[in-house]
């Protein structure tokens, strides 16, 4: 296994409806091999940020959210224990190309970054953190994290360089989600004179159905990285976009989920 990028994305494969959990095949053609699989009888598939990697001692962090036992995810992240099994599907070390699943990939020149995520994307947007700050001179970074309670906000003190503003739900009004992400940006996002331009298209690229999804093209002095629940992603993007006149190749927009 390997870590191409703080915001890799890998599969887990969680037990069937029928209870039962199915190895994929260890190839190249896995994912026609894991459609070809009853739907009864295939592993419920799900996408998370791989966290950290520790090939020494074959270890890997992953975060989960937890929201109770109706989901095969979070259900098996509150109920294993010690010693349970669970089939990942990653970057393979022994490939000397590019494996994909991951959109981060600051410019050298980078000196404004913009990070925008929900729960969801917070491991992602901490990994990301913790790469610049291994930088000789980290570039100047505005965040805006929503998460689900204040207990969830943590230390970012090892961040001199991020302004980072934490947006918990359950402080005052309980908000719907995303809400607080919107508005904060909205009143405080910092975007230089450089990174806009005028009349750019709004038409959407995506992974089918609702999954916004764009990659940022730009090699300039400013890069931002959005992440979160699909109506949140857009909403934000028509505001700096369509608003702000931020130059889309400079931004990944990325729906986790919806």
């Amino acid at each position: 296994m390997k870590l191409e990028a703080p915001d890799q994305r890998i599969k887990l494969l969680f037990a069937a409806e029928d209870g039962q959990t199915l190895r994929l095949e260890n190839s190249d053609d896995w994912y026609r091999h894991y459609m070809a699989i009853p739907k009864a009888q295939r592993p419920v598939m799900r996408t998370y940020t791989l966290r950290a990697l520790r090939c020494d001692c074959n270890e890997m962090d992953v975060e989960f959210v937890l929201h109770g036992v109706n989901g095969p995810a979070s259900r098996w992240a509150l109920q294993s224990t010690p010693g349970d099994t669970l089939q990942v599907v990653a970057p393979n070390a022994d490939f000397d190309g590019d494996s994909g699943g991951y959109e981060w990939v600051a410019p050298p020149q980078m000196q404004q970054g913009l990070l925008i995520a929900d729960e969801t994307a917070l491991p992602a947007a901490m990994g990301i953190l913790e790469q610049l700050a291994q930088w000789a001179n980290p570039p100047r970074v505005q965040a805006f994290f929503e998460v689900p309670v204040a207990g969830d906000c943590i230390s970012v003190a090892q961040f001199p360089f991020a302004e980072v503003f934490w947006l918990p739900r359950d402080v005052g009004q309980q908000q719907l989600h995303g809400t607080l992400l919107v508005e904060a940006v909205r009143q405080r996002v910092d975007i230089p004179p450089s990174a806009r331009t005028a009349a750019q298209s709004l038409a959407e690229n995506s992974l089918g159905g609702d999954l916004l999804w764009e990659r940022a093209q730009g090699a300039g002095g400013f890069y931002a990285w959005v992440a979160a629940e699909s109506s949140t992603v857009k909403a934000l993007r028509r505001y700096l976009i369509g608003e702000c006149d931020l130059d889309r190749s400079t931004v990944n927009f990325m729906a986790y989920w919806c």
